[in-house]
């Protein structure tokens, strides 16, 4: 049973919920899980609830496309930079790495046998609580802002949006952008797209992974052959204009013509 600000769970009772409105009151609870992270409890719960889409208006489609300088660049302008290069995830990771050595020297003292092998004390379950919130809270810093990017895409109410699909397992494999890339959390990016277009009825396409988004130009459709990730800069041997190599790509995708629709 669920009300706006408690949910009732077996041999517990009613217990109250720290957020409100997650979870819709008249939806039928066919079961529900608890689970601690970092010292704090969450409940999961799988209900059922009648599907409805939401029909408006649209306007012209979009391309999205994804990297690591900027977290999106769409067609229509709207770019949304990569928010692991803000202070605010800088100076969080400083305060993690601060708490990992810190954890690291409680453990080396355990180790030269200043405490025994199963010394757990109190110290070091704060230690490891604290590495643990930190590392949650950068979690949520980056799933917040790809939540926030993703409605803002769907505010325009396109028609569609197409996106390229990435190849994020070879692009881990190079160790110069693999934390990067990792730290961009396309898919959980493309999950929460998805949802949302869903929702609203907008359609998703997909492109090819191996679609050359970046070395088309969007003008006149001839294709460079030679183009580093260096250059950040597109500029057409055959019509000469000169775009953002990323708002380049972004209208190839819209202009795509082969792909595969997601919703």
């Amino acid at each position: 049973m669920v009300e706006r600000h408690r949910i009732k769970m077996p041999t517990l009772g009613w217990v109250r919920l720290k957020e409100k409105g997650y979870i819709p009151v008249n939806a039928t609870v066919r079961s529900g899980t608890v689970s601690q992270k970092a010292g704090r409890y969450f409940v999961s719960v799988l209900i059922d609830v009648q599907e409805s889409y939401e029909q408006a208006e649209r306007g012209d489609g979009i391309g999205i496309d994804v990297g690591i300088k900027d977290f999106v660049s769409a067609s229509d302008g709207q770019v949304f930079g990569n928010i692991n290069k803000t202070s605010a995830i800088k100076r969080t990771e400083k305060r993690l790495k601060r708490a990992q050595r810190a954890l690291s020297r409680k453990y080396e003292q355990r180790k030269r046998g200043e405490k025994s092998a199963t010394y757990r004390g109190s110290n070091i379950r704060k230690a490891v609580l604290r590495v643990q919130t930190l590392h949650m809270r950068l979690a949520n810093m980056r799933s917040a802002y790809r939540s926030y990017v993703v409605s803002l895409l769907v505010k325009t109410k396109p028609a569609f949006i197409t996106l390229e699909k990435l190849n994020v397992k070879g692009m881990v494999k190079n160790r110069h952008v693999a934390r990067a890339v990792s730290n961009q959390g396309f898919y959980d990016f493309k999950l929460k797209l998805l949802s949302a277009c869903k929702k609203y009825g907008i359609e998703v396409r997909e492109v090819g992974m191996f679609y050359p988004s970046s070395k088309l130009c969007s003008c006149c459709g001839h294709k460079k052959v030679q183009l580093s990730l260096k250059e950040r800069t597109f500029t057409c041997e055959n019509c000469g204009i000169s775009l953002d190599r990323d708002f380049n790509a972004s209208l190839n995708l819209k202009q795509a013509t082969e792909y595969t629709v997601l919703t």
